[in-house]
């Protein structure tokens, strides 16, 4: 390493191009590098879906999704796989591990449905594989309303999708209010009796006539004749003029018995914004592209198509995340200057200008130099790297302000500017690698946190590392060689002698001549500080709490419903909480129940999606929800729950239990009895669960045999009773204006689609008369079967649900703990609990391994550099030092601990704090090797070392205390901001660092010493520790270039 400084310093003019080169690399990284407001979080998800006309939900669980799973289970990587058999239809949704390679994912889905097709029934639908992406949540929601027809409004959102998705960087457009589009044959009861016109036969023939029939080619010898017979209906006239039935040589056609028209399906549901009708466009990016550049392309489509539409038309955007983005980078950027600015002024005010200057450009050195790698590997600017960039800009100092202290001692001892400068650099290299590298061990293991929090979290580590690495280079060869030319010439003797202040010259000579007595006081204070937090009972959290952007309503009704009265209730609801204040927009949606598949309450009939206002002006959001259940408390009919958004990992709700077992019966009783204990012991709200809704079914009761002798099948039957519901598809049909192929259906007339028209319905006969089906088959009401849901593979029921605000999710999941522990179930069934819960184990398991083998890597570097156990133990005795001083802060400021922000803190400290003791050990073996005592080795290393160990310490608590205090500087605007969402992430972390560092270098200044002296009496004697290995190793190739730099 000194031939590599002394090289430098040789050079100085290359160094110096190289550090512009750098810069200017650096900064063009910094304007290209793709940004965003929080990491992608790639959770590859597949959904396999396949339908079956009329099946029951116990037959779809049978024949559908019990195949189906014994194949799917067997894809490599799947994590969770969660099914559903309804009525019609059953679905599986696989999960797999964060960041699994989502292609290899679907092809093994793909494999394992072709292998599970054989054992499905034939008249079943072709399943389909669908991918999930949860990264890809819209980043621009617009809503376009206005005095314009559905029909027209629908086609021109289509249109606008078609334009959006051509642009670079969006992956796709989804349409809500969507409506998908029949060409309807409405068909009168009378005349379809009249004309004895079977709907089979009728089906048959449209079919049979609505082919391109490609006949061959004619090949005589004289030429080659294609012969083609076209009969694809192209017009609707086509269909309105085609013969379904020919007597007494006049054929009758669709026009004489029905009306033919292109209509949309029936509507299950209706969207609003703001009250009016709206539909709405959710706008996805590609994972990697930049935010801001794909949203300003975005709405300029939107805008210069939207008027196109109509003069009324009005376009309303509900959510922009590019808006957010700029918000939190600005906000996080106005903070990483006011850490810089915080950090030079302390420089400043200990060092001088001329240092100052040093410190100041090895801060915007390193980041633009770790800023080009991580933008070379593909990690986007967003929150997780900005706070890294605050957290490491005290830590990154470090190494430049104790090299130019020590040039400056040695200026004050006569050396030249250039020699001291170089000099400084060899003498603390080894020291300030050592202290990187064991901080770089402390955040190498988190680059492989597993599950949600770890792709989320990773881009922390990854951004220490490359700028921890930056700073190396910054403080051992650029910043000196700087020095070199622009540092001090002269330094008085007495400005780097007296470094420390009286007080701590008594507190220090009474820690070397006491150790024993020191070290029981600070055991003392840090036992003391864990009793106490541990008695004030402030419990564990696992993600901090930030102030939401959005709510959503969830409008809950049980009992069979239409989609008006659905609706209904949706309105009513939106018009009671319209009246509160802070709500920028109102984004409501109406849906058939459970029509969201096993992800949304079996008795959620609507959605109200609130967009509220900017956070500083208007009421925290957990008061304006709070206003909202108070204005829907008394509403009839419905029950309302509402759950803010989610802000970083975990899901929307933190209490999650499932409930497993084979029996329905007693999944339902025992979601009951857990219901109802979670509402006895209070703190819980916004309960919702996935219990089957009550509700009747008509059921066709047949007899075989009276139906027999009449002459009529059960698929006739079932044809004419779909012709009283949803219709009978009967062909396709691809008019000019529409993408896909749009389905023929025939139904009866909307005034003869009802319940008494069912019970008069007459039934086409083998031999062409109409019977009443009456004759054969009666009508019974029976108990609906809900849906039945199963989670890999056994069956289960589920129960959601938030805490009141003030309330610890964790407290809330222990006291239900207790009260099966006391009391458990009386039916055999598995509870299984997830939200918080679950990730709180994940994460702690995760950061428990992390830490202990940070502790192992550190303590081998340790040992290779002071070749001493007990110097190695004195070291780390630091994070235990720092532990005290995190729970003292979050005793103090009556916060919980976090279990991702808090612990991450706690080993970001390990790596941290040891630095100190690792430059003041090596001080004390340095004066050990001069022949010094313990005791006074101990006393004058800690006097030398004070200004600087307390100076680094100061450079990055500093730094932090905008984010400890929620404060947000705006530098240019010269504004102070408490409590911005922005700030709010890093709280916890930032004032569990800036806690634990500010009691461990207090301690370390005085425990250190006095361990080092214990360690002197009855470790080594004596005598002056031994050097370490890299120290020797140093010595030596020192003695080899001793001649060759004399």
């Amino acid at each position: 390493m000194n031939s590599l400084i002394a090289a430098a310093f040789s050079r100085t003019s290359a160094i110096l191009l190289t550090l512009m080169l750098l810069g200017a690399i650096g900064i063009a990284s910094y304007i290209q590098i793709p940004k965003e407001a929080r990491p992608d979080v790639d959770i590859p998800v597949a959904y396999v879906s396949v339908g079956y006309e009329g099946i029951s939900p116990d037959d779809a669980e049978r024949l559908l999704v019990k195949p189906l799973e014994k194949h799917l289970r067997t894809v490599e990587g799947l994590d969770v796989m969660k099914s559903v058999a309804s009525e019609g239809y059953a679905s599986v949704v696989l999960e797999f591990a964060a960041g699994e390679d989502i292609d290899l994912v679907l092809a093994g889905v793909s494999k394992a449905v072709d292998d599970a097709k054989p054992d499905l029934p034939t008249d079943a639908d072709e399943p389909k594989v669908i991918e999930v992406s949860l990264s890809l949540f819209p980043v621009l929601t617009a809503a376009l309303y206005g005095t314009v027809s559905e029909r027209d409004m629908v086609q021109a959102a289509r249109d606008i999708k078609d334009k959006l998705e051509a642009l670079p960087g969006v992956l796709e457009v989804e349409i809500g209010g969507d409506r998908e589009e029949v060409l309807e044959i409405l068909v009168d009861a009378s005349a379809m009796e009249a004309y004895g016109l079977d709907p089979n036969v009728v089906t048959g023939l449209v079919k049979g006539n609505n082919q391109l029939v490609t006949a061959g080619a004619i090949d005589d010898g004289g030429g080659r004749l294609l012969v083609k017979v076209p009969g694809v209906i192209e017009t609707i006239d086509d269909l309105i003029n085609m013969p379904i039935k020919a007597s007494d040589g006049t054929s009758i056609k669709f026009g004489d018995v029905a009306v033919v028209r292109r209509a949309f399906r029936q509507a299950e549901g209706w969207s609003r914004v703001n009250g009016e009708a709206a539909i709405v466009l959710d706008v996805r990016k590609r994972v990697g592209s930049n935010i801001i550049n794909v949203i300003e392309a975005a709405r300029e489509v939107i805008d210069e198509e939207a008027p196109k539409i109509g003069d009324d038309v009005k376009v309303s955007y509900l959510f922009d995340d590019s808006k957010d983005v700029r918000n939190l980078l600005s906000d996080l950027g106005n903070n990483v200057g006011a850490a810089v600015i915080i950090v030079m002024v302390v420089v400043l005010a200990v060092l001088g200008i001329r240092n100052a200057s040093l410190v100041g450009l090895a801060i915007p050195g390193s980041f633009l130099m770790g800023i080009t790698v991580l933008n070379s590997i593909g990690v986007t600017m967003n929150i997780i790297v900005l706070f890294s960039l605050i957290l490491v800009a005290g830590m990154l100092v470090d190494g430049v302000i104790v090299t130019t202290e020590y040039a400056d001692r040695r200026v004050a001892m006569g050396e030249g500017r250039r020699t001291a400068y170089r000099l400084g650099a060899q003498r603390m290299a080894w020291p300030i690698i050592t202290s990187t590298v064991t901080t770089l061990m402390v955040f190498m293991p988190l680059l492989f946190w597993p599950g949600i929090v770890g792709q989320f979290m990773k881009y922390l580590p990854m951004t220490v590392i490359a700028v921890l690495l930056s700073s190396l280079f910054m403080a051992l060869i650029f910043i000196p060689v700087l020095g070199g030319m622009i540092g001090k010439k002269t330094v008085a003797k007495d400005t780097v002698s007296a470094t420390a202040p009286r007080f701590y010259r008594r507190l220090l000579k009474f820690a070397v001549r006491r150790p024993a007595i020191t070290m029981l006081t600070v055991i003392v204070v840090i036992v003391s500080a864990f009793m106490g937090y541990g008695r004030a009972g402030l419990g564990v959290s696992f993600f901090p709490d930030i102030e939401p952007d959005q709510a959503q309503v969830q409008v809950l009704a049980r009992g069979d419903l239409s989609a008006r009265e659905r609706d209904l209730l949706v309105q009513q609801t939106e018009q009671n909480i319209n009246s509160v204040g802070g709500v920028q927009d109102f984004y409501a949606r109406s849906f058939r129940s459970g029509g969201d598949g096993n992800q949304a309450p079996r008795d959620s009939v609507g959605t109200i999606r609130t967009v509220f206002s900017e956070w500083n002006q208007r009421e925290k959001a957990s008061s304006l929800m709070d206003q909202m259940r108070g204005l829907v408390a008394d509403l009839a009919g419905a029950d309302i729950s509402i759950t803010k958004q989610q802000e970083g990992p975990g899901g929307a709700l933190p209490i999650a239990i499932d409930i497993l077992g084979d029996d329905l019966d007693d999944l339902a009783a025992a979601t009951d009895d857990l219901v109802a204990r979670m509402e006895a012991l209070g703190g819980f709200v916004d309960i919702t669960d996935s219990r089957p809704l009550p509700g009747m079914e008509w059921t066709l009761v047949t007899d075989r045999d009276a139906a027999s002798r009449h002459g009529v099948s059960i698929a006739g039957l079932g044809t004419m009773i779909k012709m009283l519901t949803r219709g009978v598809r009967i062909s396709d049909y691809r008019p000019d204006d529409a993408e896909d192929e749009l389905d023929v259906v025939m139904r009866f007339l909307g005034d003869q689609r009802n319940l008494d028209r069912l019970k008069e319905l007459r039934v086409p006969t083998a031999a062409g008369a109409f019977v009443p089906f009456s004759v054969f088959a009666t009508l019974q009401p029976q108990p609906k079967r809900g849906d039945i849901e199963r989670q890999d593979g056994r069956r289960y029921m589920y129960i959601k649900s938030d805490v009141m605000t003030g309330v610890l999710a964790g407290e809330r999941l222990e006291a239900i703990k207790t009260s099966l522990s006391e009391q458990p179930l009386a039916q055999n069934v598995q509870v299984k609990f997830g939200g918080e819960d679950e990730d709180i184990a994940e994460t702690q398991a995760f950061l428990g391994q992390s830490f202990m083998i940070s502790m192992v890597l550190m303590v081998i570097i340790l040992m290779v550099q002071f070749n001493s156990g007990w110097q190695a133990f004195v070291t780390m005795s630091a994070i235990a030092l720092s532990t005290g001083g995190v729970v003292l802060g979050l005793w103090a400021a009556g916060q919980p601990f976090g279990i991702v922000m808090c612990g991450l803190g706690v080993i970001s400290l390990a790596g941290i704090v040891v630095n100190n003791n690792i430059v003041l050990i090596d001080t004390f073996n340095e004066y050990r090797g001069r022949g010094y005592s313990a005791g006074h080795a101990a006393f004058r290393a800690g006097l030398v070392r004070f200004r600087p160990v307390v100076l680094t310490a100061v450079t990055t608590i500093l730094g932090l205390m905008p984010m400890v205090f929620q404060l947000t500087i705006k530098i240019l605007d010269r504004e102070i901001l408490v409590g911005a969402p922005s700030s709010q992430w890093w709280t916890q972390l930032s004032s569990t660092i800036a806690g634990g560092l500010t009691f461990a270098t207090i301690l370390t200044l005085v425990a250190t010493p006095a361990m080092l002296v214990i360690g002197g009496a009855f470790v080594r004697g004596s005598k002056p520790a031994s050097p370490g290995l890299i120290r020797r190793i140093l010595a030596l190739r020192s003695k080899r270039l001793a001649p060759a730099q004399g």
